[in-house]
């Protein structure tokens, strides 16, 4: 990356500004604006998150915001209710008060002397998700928004559960999240009143994981700020990004294909990480876009920010499996509009272990084999994570340990380049032995010499293959026809390989299993496989601009005291047949050189099986997060361990906050939940 030290206009910052809620509440924010604004008012650009402007995002915040307001913007950080030196309580995400107080903030913003009156929400994640929230509900001075690695629907398409089946991100992050909401304030800013907030946030936070485990279902719950529920509630412009290795991978195109508003989509090779900062790479100059976006929408700049195409994506080309890649080769390509006209659906009959040729739709296959399978737990112990933060490497490794435990179909060897572009889907006719069971499909691009590397994935917990609202039990026996949905992607496959579709009846530890393993039968001839095919060579030509080197502010000073740690491994015994997949990533000691504030953050999560008892299964999210200048020393420390049997969930959590190293807070939860068709 480029750091640009000279920018059009000259900044200043505030470090602490009090914005007052409706109800009293005093949040905290950063603020960067040209120093001609004092003068001659500027649109304000709000990012809205619980990550601790002070200290945890500093780094990052300062390499993005600064630039944008050398561009002649306000810029505005503000840490949610109840964390870094807002004032109350964070007790979940997306509540209706946390969109309010977004909505004061707005107010507030378009109110200040060096703002313009108009305003823009940007952010990745949760920021994006709070942009996209909050623009659902039209705030007066929103003009704009640009989001990157979010969701439009909280329990489909989340790190919650997918196609009904739990994630084990709904524990991890939970672990996050209850490690985040339950730090102090910096007294540096606060004064004496630190620890009066500090053990406000501890006596009243619960364990995040057992509100998500209240609703295995789609509820009222998971609506709340879902913005599928009507798109036409967003009436301002929308630059939305991702990355296929992202977890978020589906919801720009669902965007770009549901909302009537000026739109553009933007989908590299990344993980969860902005596209100036993206890995793997290429990454691009996001900023530039941002700016020029923020110049044709806040200040109605004639810029051709909308012209060329509606997505611009990369497309993919093969590699061997790794869990962590610099770059991914490929080519950027565009389609015009979402869904695209070149996209042309292929469905592909499953035959006795083959991907058949394309057939036209509506003709099907004929009746056939029935072929069976009872996954291993072991399958998925490669899978990686829901949402790769590639620290530590966590993209799925080679396929082919995973496919010994799988329905294995093959195509034949390609002949020609085939070229994706969407989301494939595989349409089963089924029988299982279990009123509740699961199948994980995945893509894999398989070389000559054998290594299979994941393309997508998709999961359906069977007992929601009518919907996620009303769960069904399966009769066991009984034939069903199901449908699962593979995450949207861009990958070119070269002549000399094949593709791959793998079924399993488990997907540990990437999604929970069943309560009992699961004979699955699937019927061949009347089952398919549809791919979203590009064809090649490339469509007519659309004119697209081409993205520049990444760049941004230079980031604030700081300083590496302990060395990072990061693990990722799998672990099987042999004699008592324990397996476990532990995961470590810990930054190490950092001290943030302008405020002379250290910080460490060590996250560790376990996840065990003993051979294929499918009760054993257990998850753990453990958190330390601690905060050091001269004698002020502080810790939190979390834990949350997820068990079952076959009917109930167990969650056992504990929080302790350490001052000086004596322990000033501790609370233990032990509850018990019932599974819901799951």
């Amino acid at each position: 990356m480029r750091f640009v030290s000279t920018l059009p206009y000259r900044t200043t910052e505030e470090e602490h500004v009090a914005i007052p809620m409706t109800d009293g509440t005093r949040l905290s924010a950063r603020i960067w604006r040209p120093v001609f604004s004092d003068r001659e008012p500027v649109p304000a650009i709000l990012e809205y998150i619980p990550y601790r402007k002070r200290d945890l995002s500093a780094v990052r915040d300062s390499i993005h915001h600064p630039y944008i307001a050398g561009h002649g913007y306000a810029c505005v950080r503000v840490d949610l209710r109840g964390t870094g030196e807002s004032e109350g309580v964070l007790r979940d995400e997306y509540l209706e008060q946390e969109q309010a107080d977004a909505e004061d903030i707005l107010a507030w913003l378009a109110d200040q002397p060096w703002c313009d009156g108009s305003t823009g929400m940007m952010g990745i994640s949760w920021g994006a998700f709070a942009a996209l929230q909050v623009a659902a509900r039209r705030p007066q001075s929103l003009r704009a928004i640009v989001i990157a690695s979010f969701t439009d629907d909280r329990y489909a398409d989340d790190m919650h559960y997918m196609g009904g089946a739990m994630l084990s991100d709904n524990l991890a992050e939970a672990g996050t999240m209850f490690a985040y909401a339950t730090c102090p304030p910096d007294p540096a800013l606060v004064g004496e009143r630190w620890r009066e907030m500090w053990h406000e946030r501890l006596e009243n936070s619960k364990p995040w994981a057992l509100e998500w485990l209240r609703h295995q279902r789609r509820d009222a719950y998971w609506e709340h700020a879902s913005v599928c529920e009507n798109y036409q509630d967003v009436r301002c412009p929308v630059l939305a990004s991702s990355g296929w290795a992202d977890g978020y991978s589906n919801a720009v195109t669902r965007l770009l294909s549901h909302l009537d508003v000026p739109r553009k989509g933007l989908i590299g090779p990344w993980s969860h990480k902005f596209p100036h900062l993206g890995e793997p790479g290429p990454a691009i100059g996001y900023l530039q876009e941002v700016v020029a976006w923020w110049d044709h929408w806040l200040k109605g700049v004639d810029n051709g920010v909308m012209e060329g195409p509606m997505l611009q994506t990369w497309m993919q080309e093969s590699v061997p499996p790794s869990t962590s890649y610099e770059d991914r080769p490929g080519r950027w390509v565009g389609e015009p509009t979402w869904p695209s006209p070149h996209i042309q659906p292929a469905i592909h009959p499953l035959s006795r272990h083959r991907i058949g040729a394309p057939v036209t739709e509506g003709t099907g296959g004929t009746e056939g084999d029935a072929l069976t399978v009872q996954s291993p737990l072991s399958v998925g112990q490669f899978a990686g994570k829901w949402a790769s933060y590639n620290a530590p490497p966590d993209l799925p490794y080679d396929q082919r340990e995973e496919d010994g435990g799988s329905l294995v179909f093959d195509s034949a060897v390609l002949t020609d380049p085939v070229e994706i572009l969407g989301s494939p889907t595989v349409d089963l006719d089924l029988t299982a032995s279990e009123p509740v069971a699961m199948v994980a499909a995945r893509l894999s691009d398989v070389a000559p010499d054998g290594q299979a590397t994941r393309v997508t994935y998709g999961l359906l917990n069977l007992t929601h293959r009518d919907g996620t609202g009303a769960p069904e039990p399966l009769e066991p026996g009984t034939r069903y026809r199901a449908t699962v949905q593979l995450n949207g992607v861009a990958q070119a496959f070269p002549p000399g390989h094949r593709i791959r579709l793998s079924l399993s009846t488990s997907y540990w530890p990437l999604a929970w299993p069943p309560p009992k393993p699961v004979l699955l039968t699937v019927h061949e001839g009347s089952s398919s496989l549809t791919l979203p095919v590009r064809p090649t060579p490339e469509p007519d030509h659309l004119p697209q601009r081409p993205f520049g080197e990444p760049e941004g502010a230079p980031p604030l000073a700081s300083t590496q005291l302990t060395p990072p740690e990061q693990r990722w491994e799998v672990k099987r015994d042999l004699i008592g047949y324990h397996s476990e997949l532990e995961i470590v990533k810990d930054r190490g000691t950092v001290r943030l050189d302008d405020i002379r504030l250290n910080t460490g953050l060590r996250a560790y999560e376990r996840y065990a099986a003993v051979a294929d008892d499918f009760t054993s299964v257990s998850g753990e999210a453990a958190w330390t997060m601690r905060f050091q200048r001269d004698d002020w020393d502080v810790r939190v420390e979390t834990r949350t361990v997820l068990r079952c049997s076959e009917s109930e969930f167990f969650i056992d959590a504990t929080l302790d906050g350490f001052e000086n190293d004596r322990r000033v807070f501790s609370r233990t939860w032990n509850e018990t939940l019932p599974r819901d068709h799951l």
